[in-house]
């Protein structure tokens, strides 16, 4: 019998109504809980209720970003009428489990304060200040394993998904200590019970927080600090926990399984790290349409035209401006983070402009900085700053979202991803373009070197050189040189376009599910 999972996530993106997510790492747990659903599969999954979710984004008259944090409706939850209780600082917190299954997922358990005096915990995600986000910790990982006690649930392994859940192993071991069990014992049986995920290879995400502080703000769980040691170090590092927490963890793609055990491999006592690449959940991602078009050559074509037509009259709704449907499209749509380099395309003018000019090519742009990075708020502005520039051929789309997000992943001809390598963990937009016929162009970063036929799926940028003061330099010709020489002369040849098109939908369907990824899951990581 499959072992019963307990997945544990600090955001999980579903729907667009529902706006829990800030990114890449909740669109994929939405997308996970839902095939585990389709699949029939024993999983239950463990977040947190946001009064406000993540920023809603727009843009001031100098093309700066501003977040607004407006309340939503929720009155699809379902209360479980099941009370926890957890320290934080000097308070017993008492939370409220809210149950969500309306978007076809499985059970997913969301955790909120029930006391006024005590929803600055979950006022929005990702708060940047120590005790907030500590705080937010505490609820998810102890508050998780005592709701999931008292909802009656027996799990086999608890999954969790990135480092923000790692306190919930601190209780775990607690609960053993308590009932007679040594720290050692302990920590060596609930490692049996823990697989983990680890997303980001850069350093700044993962979050390290100093002992005294933990100990402060209640998230040691009665351990002593040399046990706290033991587990992720002092200051103590989410991650570090995590390995060591865990008897199995994973990677989200080939490359990123190399760059982690890089990374991490002079943890002592880390589990072993395996790779499986993340997928996307198709019935979400991939338009009926293409479903129904893809056997037939003509039929794929105007499905597509038709998508392309949907994108364009939503970027006029929002934006004003008008793009022309017969011009190659390219859409560039994800979190702006410095290294993801939204705007590279810019940075050589004397090449970018004539075609911009000459009506070769347009440009879409969307994403939102995190509220606090200064560099990623400073690149959404260069990229309005560009379509104010080029008014007919770039325009950048505020707020996005879900709905803009498969607006996007279906209705542009290219999708464009220029990350410095090997930075990018997996990068599942991609994968959700590639569902619906739209061209990959991309770093051989994350997903995209298991997946990339060069001319036949797509396209790469580049040969996956990581070295040399010149990368950017380097990475901009490829990108142009491939525009010009291969991307631009393929458009022009209705016939080999259709037939990447097809071959980039089977690419993804066959190998890049989150249906795939959720068996590998079984499999691979949670098989004892």
């Amino acid at each position: 019998m499959a072992p019963s999972v307990a997945y544990f996530c600090m955001e999980f993106g579903l729907h667009a109504e529902f706006p829990i997510y800030a990114g890449g790492l909740g669109i994929l747990a939405g997308d996970y809980i839902k095939s585990a659903h389709d699949l029939g599969r024993p999983v239950v999954a463990v977040g947190l209720r946001w009064a406000r979710g993540y920023s809603r984004q727009r843009l001031a008259p100098d093309d700066t970003p501003i977040d607004d944090f407006p309340e939503y409706a929720a009155d699809f939850l379902e209360d479980t009428r099941v009370r926890v209780r957890v320290r934080v600082g000097t308070r017993e917190v008492e939370a409220r489990v809210w149950r969500v299954t309306r978007w076809g997922n499985a059970p997913l358990f969301l955790l909120e304060p029930t006391a006024e005096a005590d929803r600055w915990i979950t006022h929005r995600l990702y708060e940047p200040t120590l005790d907030r986000r500590v705080a937010q910790e505490i609820l998810l990982g102890v508050g998780g394993i005592r709701a999931l006690r008292k909802l009656g649930l027996d799990i086999d392994t608890y999954h969790f998904n990135e480092g923000h859940a790692v306190f919930a192993g601190v209780e775990m071991i607690a609960e053993r200590m308590a009932a007679g069990a040594t720290f050692g014992d302990a920590w060596a049986a609930v490692r049996e019970q823990i697989v983990f995920t680890t997303h980001t290879p850069i350093p700044a995400g993962n979050e390290v927080h100093p002992l005294a502080e933990l100990r402060r703000l209640g998230a040691c769980c009665e351990l002593v600090d040399w046990e706290m040691e033991q587990i992720g170090g002092d200051p103590f590092s989410m991650t570090v926990a995590g390995l060591r927490l865990a008897r199995r963890a994973n990677a989200v793609s080939t490359l990123h399984g190399e760059v982690s055990r890089g990374m991490w491999n002079a943890v002592t006592g880390a589990c072993p790290i395996i790779a499986i690449t993340n997928g996307v959940h198709v019935p979400t991602w991939q338009d009926a349409r293409i479903r129904e078009a893809r056997g037939s050559a003509a039929g794929l074509w105007a499905t597509h035209r038709a998508l392309k037509l949907e994108l364009l009259a939503a970027v006029a709704l929002r934006t004003g401006a008008h793009l022309d449907p017969d011009v190659l499209t390219i859409g560039f749509a994800r979190r702006a983070a410095a290294y993801k380099r939204s705007d590279l395309i810019f940075r050589d003018p004397a090449r970018i402009d004539p075609l911009l000019a000459g009506r070769r090519l347009q440009l879409v742009f969307a994403g939102k900085a995190h509220p606090d990075d200064a560099d990623g708020r400073r690149m959404v502005a260069r990229l309005v700053a560009m379509a104010r520039r080029h008014p007919a051929a770039v325009v950048f789309v505020p707020d996005y979202d879900m709905t803009l997000a498969q607006l996007l992943t279906r209705g542009v001809d290219v999708w464009l991803n220029n990350p410095i390598r090997p930075l990018e963990a997996c990068g599942t937009s991609g994968m959700k373009a590639a569902l619906n016929g739209v061209l990959n162009f991309s770093v051989l970063d994350g997903w995209w070197p298991e997946a990339c036929r060069h001319g036949e799926n797509g396209w790469a940028i580049g040969d996956g050189d990581e070295d040399g003061a010149d990368r950017d330099r380097r990475d901009l010709d490829a990108l142009l040189n491939t525009l010009e020489g291969d991307v631009l002369p393929a458009y022009a040849d209705r016939q080999r376009w259709i037939g990447m098109m097809q071959a980039s939908i089977e690419t993804v369907q066959e190998r890049f599910s989150s249906d795939r990824m959720v068996e590998k899951y079984f499999a691979q990581l949670y098989a004892c």
